[in-house]
């Protein structure tokens, strides 16, 4: 492991901080919880950087990157994360459905999209996850059927981030309903203002509105829309998986430092909470991980400086960060006793950041593979332990139980 910069991405991050000190907003930048209502800000960013380079610096010249290295793209993110910028309108376009889109489409399809995506000018969502399927992709029930040079798309997604203000989205769906799950789907992209789909935000509790349930009612879908081969979505949609970017930069959730500011604050008892041993030992415990987490994705970072291709270290730090983002989010609210109710931004500590944190824990151990998946990943890939029994294996799709 490696913690030292090369001289030349020594050289790139001096380049990258000088670039951010002169066009990074200083007030920072993070989508509006209510979801879209701050685009023209985040969009006037992201062109900025587009014509910097910055905005996919590992992408070739081709596709409007400068083809730097995936070292680069690290550096780069890391430095851009002392300026509180979430750049979450635009993460899973360029991270996982124009990378598909790339990968799939045909020449003219890549010109027309990967351009506007890369500038921020278009927003895309990922139209995977069903309400019957729960972690399962493959068991999407979300029918398309054949209608001349067409499909007729009828059923619905789930939890898809962003649908709300997205301009387009690639949709997976059941095309062929005589063989087993994984050998029946085909994925298209999709105009989100297309007849007969409506997206209804799903209300969090926390006040935000990132996700929503996307209903699609006898929508015609061109041919010409189709990602990869008819039956083929399986494939397809590995290839949107394997592009989810590395999160291996700053992360913007409140971490142990951060709730250590607030104990020297706090009292527990009428004394100082961090007097208090019960509290003590769970910070203990929660450095411990944060150090692992460092060094983790410095085995990462190690990796992509040297021109591997890293481990299942991915894996292993989202499991633990999910986990401690919801653990110090509720011993803040709870150490704050009555004020922990208090969420404005305006008086809460750190902005209310601990308050969302607790509210958004449950979902960020789901979002982006379950805890449990991802220790099936870890168990079955990493330390080559059995995997998990497929009864459905080789069962055709009609055939499957429903429940019902």
């Amino acid at each position: 492991m490696d913690f030292s910069d090369t001289s030349e991405e020594a050289e790139y991050r001096e380049t990258a901080r000088a670039w951010l000190e002169a066009n990074a907003p200083k007030e920072g930048l993070k989508p509006d919880r209510t979801g879209g209502a701050d685009l023209d800000h985040h969009r006037a960013y992201q062109a900025k950087k587009a014509a910097a380079g910055y905005a996919q610096i590992s992408w070739p010249k081709e596709w409007g990157g400068p083809g730097g290295t995936q070292i680069q793209q690290v550096i780069f993110s890391q430095e851009e994360a002392r300026y509180n910028i979430n750049s979450a309108y635009f993460s899973i376009g360029l991270g996982m459905c124009l990378p598909t889109v790339i990968a799939c489409a045909d020449e003219a399809t890549k010109k027309r999209f990967v351009g506007p995506g890369l500038r921020g000018d278009e927003i895309w969502c990922q139209l995977f996850s069903e309400p019957s399927g729960g972690s399962d992709v493959a068991a999407a029930r979300t029918r398309a059927i054949r209608d001349g040079d067409g499909w007729v798309v009828n059923g619905q997604k789930i939890w898809t981030s962003g649908a709300h203000y997205s301009d387009f989205g690639i949709l997976l769906v059941r095309t062929n309903t005589e063989v087993p799950k994984h050998k029946g789907m085909t994925m298209f992209w999709v105009d989100m203002k297309s007849p007969g789909i409506e997206v209804r935000p799903i209300h969090q509790m926390s006040g935000q509105k990132g996700f929503n349930e996307v209903f699609f009612t006898d929508v015609r879908i061109p041919d010409s829309q189709r990602l990869g081969a008819v039956d083929d979505g399986w494939k397809v949609s590995l290839v949107t998986l394997m592009n989810e970017r590395l999160s291996i930069g700053a992360g913007t959730a409140a971490d142990s430092g951060a709730f250590i500011q607030l104990a020297r604050e706090a009292t527990i008892d009428g004394e100082s909470a961090l007097r208090d041993a019960t509290l003590r030992e769970k910070i203990a415990d929660w450095y411990v991980q944060t150090e692992g987490l460092k060094h983790t994705r410095m085995r990462t970072i190690t990796a992509l400086s040297k021109g591997q291709t890293p481990g299942p270290e991915n894996s292993i730090a989202k499991i633990i960060s999910a986990k401690q983002a919801q653990d110090v989010g509720a011993e803040a609210v709870d150490m704050l006793d009555q004020f922990g109710i208090i969420r404005d931004p305006d008086i809460s500590p750190l902005g209310g950041l601990f308050q969302d944190q607790w509210m958004a824990g449950p979902g960020s151990r789901i979002a982006g593979g379950t805890d449990e998946i991802l220790r099936n990943i870890i168990a079955e890939r990493v330390l080559g332990l059995p995997g998990d029994i497929r009864v459905d294996k080789d069962v055709a799709f009609k055939d499957m139980p429903t429940g019902r």
